[in-house]
């Protein structure tokens, strides 16, 4: 019997299965946390561990390891998708494409935010664009209490609305994660955003990852059963559990990326990333 486990993950297609008690196992009940914006279970996962299991942004999981928190990976993919739609400029803007942003001011939730990551490093292998060649304008502190932003970032006044920055101009582009305003004075950055995610997806073949599942380290050395369990459940339900070899290119690029913009001291490998993960899960 492996009990109870407390578990904190986003409601979407892939995961409504699950809530709809569609698929349960006899030995696991999943306690599932009430948390109708996912994002917000990644800070109270990561500074307190607030639940034995949970959904986490993959920028916030290898800042959290390198920075010695008990947690570990588990080889489940609750989110990814391409993010050049995600980058907007005004529609009548100085911005014309991505190679004008040399310079400019460009609105991110966090800094620490994983589309901004992958956007990031997008602009830099492609056009040169380090990420200090660029103003970053924060609303929020990344998830992790105990990092800060680098001095090329700077917070936007306390109350201020990203979008309503970058409509008056105060902002010249802005990254708005998955939930893309539907604004006709806004237009994204790169001018056919399909074609720009399948020049990624060509150069690094892989879709970019940005939240997987990850437990604590004393659940996952208590009861490795419990988690060999979910992930069985979860990808009955449709979460793609792809294993550890075929994320390696996705973490190790996300653990370049995360380095060279001063989210993390240095890249971390993939034995410190999958450290802790009970050896027979795969």
């Amino acid at each position: 019997m492996t009990g109870t486990l407390s578990l904190a993950i986003g409601r979407t297609p892939r995961t409504e299965a699950l809530f709809a008690g569609a698929v349960a196992a006899a030995d696991l009940r999943l306690d599932l946390a009430p948390v109708p914006v996912i994002t917000r279970a990644f800070a109270p996962m990561v500074r307190e561990g607030r639940y034995e299991a949970s959904e986490l942004a993959i920028a916030t999981f290898l800042m959290a390891k390198a920075a010695g928190k008990d947690l570990v990976m588990l080889p489940a993919v609750l989110s990814s998708r391409f993010q050049e739609a995600a980058l907007l400029c005004r529609a009548g803007g100085a911005v014309r494409g991505a190679a004008d942003l040399a310079g400019r001011r460009i609105g991110v939730r966090a800094y620490s935010q994983t589309t901004g990551l992958w956007l990031r490093g997008t602009l830099q292998d492609r056009l040169g664009l380090r990420p200090e060649a660029m103003r970053w304008v924060t609303f929020e502190d990344a998830h992790l209490a105990e990092y800060r932003d680098p001095p090329w970032a700077e917070r936007a006044p306390a109350g201020a609305d990203m979008a309503a920055m970058l409509r008056d101009g105060a902002l010249d582009a802005a990254i708005f994660g998955s939930e893309v305003p539907d604004d006709p004075a806004l237009r994204p950055v790169f001018a056919d955003p399909a074609a720009a995610g399948a020049e990624f997806q060509a150069a690094h073949g892989f879709v970019p990852v940005n939240h997987l599942l990850v437990a604590r380290g004393d659940v996952a050395r208590e009861r490795p059963g419990a988690l060999q369990e979910l992930l069985r459940l979860l990808a009955v339900a449709g979460v793609p559990v792809p294993g550890r070899d075929a994320l390696a290119p996705a973490i190790g690029l996300a653990s370049r990326y995360a380095a060279e913009q001063g989210l993390l001291p240095r890249p971390l490998g993939l034995d410190a990333v999958w450290a802790g993960t009970p050896p027979a899960i795969a």
